[in-house]
């Protein structure tokens, strides 16, 4: 349907991520993948939302000179908000332990932003999911960063993944923003624009 309605554009995704890519697909859009480094850092001030709404402004920096009239740019990003801190990737098996065992026996927050960026506007926007894990044994843990490696997970999880099938009591909001993508809000926006340009 999308494909249809958005005939006159050229939707550009600046994401590596196998999982944001596999939703465009199954979006049932035609896409094109335009990756381009960005050191993700934020000013210290910024909390919540701020940092991801933040971050994926940032990414599409780089390309708005060379956006076309007819090219939709799409940014994200991803992060775990818990004890009013903000967690991103972690950067090695400690690292993502002490994650794990934060959000152990607790509830956390998943924030996804969105930015839409075209050659004369930008649209950034973002869905809160609020996820519970179970208490989590060391060995659970441990044997979780063995299997699945994730690094590349804000949070050090990937809820579709080992650890959310025996972990996660219960959910509120997006699933799929919680992989990383609130699939609903870029469907209705995507529509939006396309009506309006």
């Amino acid at each position: 349907m999308l494909n249809e309605t958005l005939k006159n554009h050229h939707i550009i995704l600046a994401s590596g991520s196998p999982r944001r890519q596999d939703f465009f697909k199954n979006l049932g859009l035609d896409f094109e993948i335009r990756l381009k480094p960005v050191k993700e850092d934020y000013p210290s001030r910024l909390t919540h939302f701020e940092i991801s709404n933040y971050l994926a402004q940032l990414k599409a920096l780089p390309y708005k000179e060379e956006l076309n009239a007819q090219d939709i740019l799409i940014t994200s990003d991803t992060i775990v908000w818990n004890n009013n801190e903000a967690l991103g990737k972690p950067q090695d098996d400690t690292e993502a332990y002490n994650m794990l065992k934060s959000l152990s026996n607790k509830t956390h927050q998943v924030i996804t932003s969105v930015c839409f960026t075209t050659h004369d506007f930008e649209k950034t926007l973002h869905s809160i999911t609020d996820v519970t894990f179970k208490a989590l044994t060391d060995d659970e843990i441990w044997y979780y960063i063995q299997t699945c490696k994730p690094f590349d997970k804000a949070g050090a999880y990937g809820i579709q993944e080992w650890i959310g099938q025996i972990g996660v009591t219960e959910i509120k909001g997006s699933y799929f923003n919680v992989m990383g993508l609130p699939t609903h809000l870029v469907y209705k926006t995507l529509n939006s624009i396309a009506e309006t340009f």
